[in-house]
């Protein structure tokens, strides 16, 4: 995974600023910055001023940061950015690589950052050729850049260092700063003693298992990465002790191919330098009860969440027909159970094969969440078609009892079409997540794989409840209404929110595809919706019709239809430009948000969520609520995941989320965020604002 460069911009905004601004190097070395003084003092040191020829010189950038801000590790984390040194040596001087102390962690708003709070330095070798003459004077200059850092602002700094060594005699060297360099050197970290190995716990994290002998203390200990693979680096790091080992479960961190490098603190300044490669590591005793706790407790979500999605436009349909189907077939209790399981096994699989994907495309480097399908406009294409059909159905345009293969099999009649029905109704109504739900499916993301397809078979289970309930529970069937001529109205009726929902594609592929992709997408729409019409003329006249041939040719204007827009959005069609509400997302606008020191409301929303679109309309959108964040200064800024953009993905994962909606409020001042429900109210919204006014 590559790492969130947030300040990028900011870094390049400055370097150009200062580009053209040459500081003259000093000696002692000082850093000059244009425009007044830095946030962080550095100067270079040697621990020997007078090196003899063909000798080993010791230097070190000594850093010293404000109270309240801080430099970076090698690797910075979620944020930040290295420190630079360009060079300006003598002839056949040369410098070797910087060794950086064991850093600190910190974590700002869910990101965590690899820092240094106080005074640090950052050791490096020089050579000296042998030709050099005793007492020339080596003129060592380098061009240094560094990000410095508060809880609440960034300020990229640079400057010239500078210092100037005299060559001396061999036998005649002064490590002046012995004592100096000791003390930095003990805060480099240590090699480590042994062999550490590496494996992949196939739920998209690694265990890292390094030789550590049991009686040695080890006090806040934290594995520093070097090696890239972390999706989010404020994901948990789970420790525990094998005999002499050190097991450390590392979630969300792709394995490497060849080597693991990093820095495991053990103590305070007090850290290993690690190098592991694969090979076998056991799981950390005691863990699995942990484990299954926090399973346990997303599976529970997972159910209520996926009970609440049956009040989805798509799904009470489908829902309210199986329940139909029950009356109108007069079936025995022992049937009526196992259409309900056929219904639940076509949800369950379905839950459990979209998670399965999910977690693939993670292992593989891929940036995606919960919902990842309706990302796709080919997706949608194909949706827009099948909803279309379901509506037609409804509506009584055309029978399926009489065709034996169909195009949708979701409602032909037996075991089968119960089955398909599920399948159906877990596609279309998994994008969002509701209350509960949310929750459930970010841990079951961190989570093993084998115990994370439980959470979302959880979720299936969820889904299909209602009518497990009804076939295993006579008195609710007996409170269901007789049968009669009322069922074919309560048909017709309830295609019109599926008529909604094939308009609700039809505008999200708008918005993904543009014009020519929306275009495009109507067009098999269109042939399946004519095909069904004139399958339906000759049903009414008696005629007998080829089911196979219908079906095939409906799949081939999918599939093609698909195609074409699939092609345009691989060629980078651009959506169209709406009335964004706000700013749009990136960690840089939130940072510079959060800067500015006002209210910040920050949501993430995407056009094939029903519950985001619920609550722009019904509380963000509202004028009573623009007004109210007018008035206190609110920024607002909104993330749209409707195409999948990887960085919102990392952002949602280090809040434990999967999928959208997502609502934080940051209070003026550079508070702690706060995470609102996703059930939101003009209420709350203008409330929030008037408290940040007052």
């Amino acid at each position: 995974m590559m790492r969130i460069f947030s300040f990028f911009l900011t870094i390049i905004a400055a370097a150009l600023l200062a580009g053209g601004t040459g500081a003259r190097a000093q000696s002692p070395s000082q850093l000059l910055l244009p425009g007044g003084g830095p946030h962080m003092a550095g100067h270079l040191e040697a621990e020997n001023p007078t090196p003899a020829p063909g000798g080993t010189v010791t230097l070190a950038l000594v850093m010293q940061p404000e109270a309240g801000w801080h430099g970076y590790w090698e690797n910075p984390g979620d944020a930040g950015v290295p420190t630079e040194l360009k060079w300006t040596l003598p002839p056949g001087v040369s410098v070797g690589p910087m060794r950086y102390p064991v850093p600190d962690v910190l974590l700002v708003s869910g990101l965590m950052n690899h820092v240094y709070k106080g005074r640090y330095a950052i050791l490096m070798d020089l050579k000296l050729p042998a030709t050099l003459k005793p007492g020339a004077t080596l003129p060592i200059r380098a061009r240094g850049s560094w990000l410095v850092c508060s809880d609440t602002v960034c300020v990229p700094e640079q400057g010239d260092l500078a210092l100037d060594l005299t060559v001396g005699r061999p036998g005649q060297e002064e490590a002046v700063h012995r004592a100096a360099f000791d003390a930095y050197r003990r805060a480099l970290p240590r090699p480590l003693g042994g062999e550490a190995r590496f494996e992949g716990d196939g739920a998209g994290g690694l265990r890292l298992g390094i030789p550590f002998p049991r009686d040695a203390a080890v006090k806040d200990a934290h594995f520093f990465p070097l090696t890239s693979g972390a999706q989010s680096y404020a994901a948990p790091q789970r420790i525990g002790r094998e005999g002499d080992r050190l097991v450390i479960a590392l979630d969300g961190f792709a394995a490497p191919k060849a080597a693991l490098e990093g820095v495991l603190r053990i103590g305070a300044d007090q850290g290993i330098a690690i190098r592991a490669t694969p090979g076998p590591v056991p799981a950390i005793a005691g863990s699995d009860g942990g484990v299954w706790r926090l399973a346990l407790l997303a599976f529970g979500g997972a159910v209520l969440g996926g009970l609440l999605l049956n009040i989805m436009p798509c799904v009470f349909p489908i829902l309210s027909l199986k329940a139909m189907s029950l009356l109108r077939s007069g079936a025995s209790p022992a049937h009526a159970r196992r259409e309900a399981w056929a219904y639940t096994a076509g949800v369950a699989l379905t839950c459990v094969a979209l998670g399965v994907a999910v977690l693939a495309l993670r292992a593989s480097g891929e940036s995606v969440g919960w919902a990842f399908q309706l990302q796709s406009p080919a997706v949608i294409v194909a949706l827009l078609a099948l909803c279309v059909a379901i509506a037609l159905n409804l509506a009584g345009l055309f029978e399926l009892a009489p065709v034996q293969v169909d195009g949708a099999l979701t409602t032909r009649r037996g075991l089968t079409g119960d089955f398909w029905s599920g399948v159906l109704v877990a596609f279309v109504a998994t994008p969002c997540t509701g209350p509960f739900m949310a929750t459930a499916l970010g841990t079951a993301l961190v989570l093993p794989a084998g115990v994370a397809m439980a959470v979302f078979a959880g979720l299936g289970l969820g889904i299909a409840l209602p009518f497990l309930l009804l076939a295993y529970i006579p008195a609710l069937r007996a409170r269901l209404p007789r049968p009669g001529p009322w069922m074919k109205r309560v048909q017709r009726w309830l295609s019109i929110p599926m008529f909604a929902t094939a308009l609700a594609l039809l505008w999200l592929l708008w918005r993904q595809a543009g014009g020519a992709g929306l275009a495009l997408g109507v067009v098999p729409a269109a042939l399946v919706a004519a095909l069904l019409w004139w399958l339906g003329r000759r049903q009414r006249g008696g005629r007998h019709t080829s089911g196979l041939a219908i079906a095939a040719a409906c799949a081939l204007a999918v599939v093609a239809g698909s195609g074409a827009v699939g092609l345009l959005a691989r060629e980078g069609l651009a959506r169209p430009d709406g009335d964004v509400p706000g700013d749009a997302f990136s960690a840089e606008a939130l940072r510079q948000a959060r800067a500015g020191g006002g209210p910040v409301f920050l949501y993430f929303t995407a056009d094939w969520c029903l519950s985001c679109k619920v609550n722009e309309a019904a509380a963000i959108d509202r004028a009573e609520v623009r007004r109210a964040f007018d008035k206190a200064g609110v920024r607002l800024i909104v993330g749209d995941w409707t195409r999948g953009d990887p960085a919102i993905t990392r952002f949602l994962e280090q809040h434990g989320r999967s999928g959208v909606p997502l609502y934080l409020w940051y209070p003026a001042g550079g508070g702690e965020a706060r995470e609102l429900p996703q059930i939101l109210t003009p209420a709350l919204l203008t409330g929030l604002a008037e408290g940040a006014g007052a």
